[in-house]
């Protein structure tokens, strides 16, 4: 059964100690993740890792599922927010474009690869399409005119896709150039969505 990591998601503390426990937390998964695999770590080594005491943990999240849902709801929410923009209008002059989410995420790689390349990876690519299919669901997906695509199958498959690009792009480490991951996504992925005046004169 698809796990939903946003049910799981727990309201932010404000007592300032309750936030840099549960800061400590994020980073020590976060950091986890990049050696192991999610199943195989246990709330034990994520606390020794945090430096926080066993307890500590089961004050903030009932299960290590609810900890990850801490660490990725909102960016998944953010990433695909930018995502399905990009589906929607690419290359406009008051539009996002491809090269401005690539170097969002490249601003941030140092989260963004573990979260796609590490142990984790299975469970967050699902938590974005099921996001994905959920806006699909509630009618706030792309906004399409033309006929021969569906409008929830080209979100699913746009946001799938641009993940896929991605993570490939995360793990080639330094030697991934901003540049070829913007021809590859521009090419490959938005262009046969969103060209649709294309498609139709060639299939007509």
């Amino acid at each position: 059964m698809e796990k939903n990591l946003t049910a799981l998601k727990q309201e932010a503390p404000t007592d300032a100690r309750q936030v840099r426990s549960r800061k400590a937390l994020n980073a020590a998964l976060l950091d986890l993740l990049a050696q192991r695999t999610f199943d195989e770590l246990t709330i034990r080594e994520i606390t020794a890792r945090a430096n926080t005491g066993y307890a500590t943990f089961f004050r903030h999240f009932s299960t290590k599922e609810a900890l990850l849902s801490d660490l990725v709801v909102d960016p998944i929410d953010e990433l695909l927010t930018r995502t399905l923009a990009l589906l929607d209008k690419p290359g406009t002059s008051d539009g996002p474009n491809v090269r401005e989410l690539c170097a969002w995420v490249a601003g941030d790689r140092a989260f963004w690869a573990p979260l796609l390349t590490g142990g984790a990876a299975g469970l967050v690519r699902s938590e974005f399409l099921r996001q994905a299919r959920e806006r699909a669901a509630a009618g706030h997906g792309l906004h399409r005119e033309d006929i021969w695509l569906p409008a929830d199958l080209a979100l699913v498959h746009g946001v799938s896709s641009v993940i896929g690009v991605l993570t490939w792009w995360l793990r080639q480490g330094e030697d991934g150039s901003l540049e070829q991951v913007v021809m590859i996504l521009e090419r490959m992925v938005i262009a046969p969505i969103t060209q649709d005046a294309a498609v139709a004169t060639t299939l007509s």
